[in-house]
């Protein structure tokens, strides 16, 4: 029993150090991103490197908003993400609903068929839907992206797993006491699926913030670019210039962390939640 017990001990401590390493090379990356915002250029790549630097070059992020227009790209991608995150909500959660809980002829055929074409590369129909956009005249304009990533897939996949873990005898009662099915996705569903939402939420707002491709085709004035080709002009422009390029992928993570952080708690139990059911 002794002898179980100590393996069961050492088969845990292997898994919690393998873990810790894990995590470490995960975070690393990020340590050293912002110890290299707070240096000059030249200082980045010393070795051996100093993780804390002797004089924080906080000027970094005073630069970087004169440097380029920032705090417009920001706002462009802020717009963007805030608009394609509660667009797909509301698509990806009246049709799971629909699909998890009314009953129709060729729902099943309708949910495989729609869900089928997460299996398919966005490269592979990039240049159809920018010459459909071109023709509705939506080009080089924020419309052209909110349009593109307003309907999800997963989103519908995500929700729809959720909501079939919600008893259908709810659902019933509220029928029988008049509630419609709007009032039945308002009052019943949207409460019992905050795990959901919260993962829908950070998946869809890291995607749309963090996308560089789609901007990248439709937008080509500079007052309607993201943070992401904003970036990649600053790493045009001012190549050598570490620091200040660090600075800017700093400032440009921040929003990202704050979202995950203020929902990471429904975060595990969403993704947990969704594969109950299929």
């Amino acid at each position: 029993m002794n002898k179980e017990k100590k393996g069961l001990r050492s088969s845990r401590m292997m898994i919690y150090l393998m873990m810790i390493l894990l995590a470490a090379m995960t975070v690393v990356p990020f340590i050293w991103m912002l110890s290299s915002s707070l240096k000059l250029s030249k200082d980045v790549f010393t070795f051996p490197m100093q993780w804390v630097p002797e004089e924080p070059r906080f000027q970094n992020y005073s630069d970087i908003w004169t440097r380029i227009p920032l705090g417009k790209f920001i706002f462009n991608t802020a717009k963007l993400s805030v608009i394609v995150t509660l667009l797909q909500f509301f698509t990806s959660s009246f049709a799971a609903y629909a699909f998890a809980k009314l009953r129709f002829k060729g729902r099943n055929f309708l949910f495989m068929a729609y869900i089928a074409t997460i299996a398919v590369p966005w490269q592979a129909y990039m240049v159809p839907q920018f010459i459909m956009m071109r023709q509705f005249g939506l080009n080089n304009s924020h419309m052209s992206i909110i349009c593109l990533q307003a309907f999800s897939a997963f989103g519908v996949f995500l929700m729809r797993q959720f909501y079939q873990s919600i008893p259908d005898e709810l659902c019933e009662a509220a029928r029988i006491d008049g509630l419609s099915e709007f009032g039945i996705w308002l009052r019943i569903m949207l409460p019992n699926s905050k795990p959901a939402i919260s993962t829908l939420v950070i998946f869809t707002f890291v995607n749309t913030w963090n996308d560089f491709l789609g901007p990248m085709i439709y937008l080509t004035k500079t007052e309607l670019k993201t943070i992401q080709i904003g970036l990649r002009m600053f790493i045009t422009q001012y190549s050598s210039e570490y620091g200040l390029i660090m600075a800017a992928s700093v400032v440009a993570l921040i929003p990202v962390l704050v979202i995950f952080l203020s929902l990471q708690k429904y975060f595990i139990q969403g993704v947990a939640s969704s594969g109950i059911k299929g």
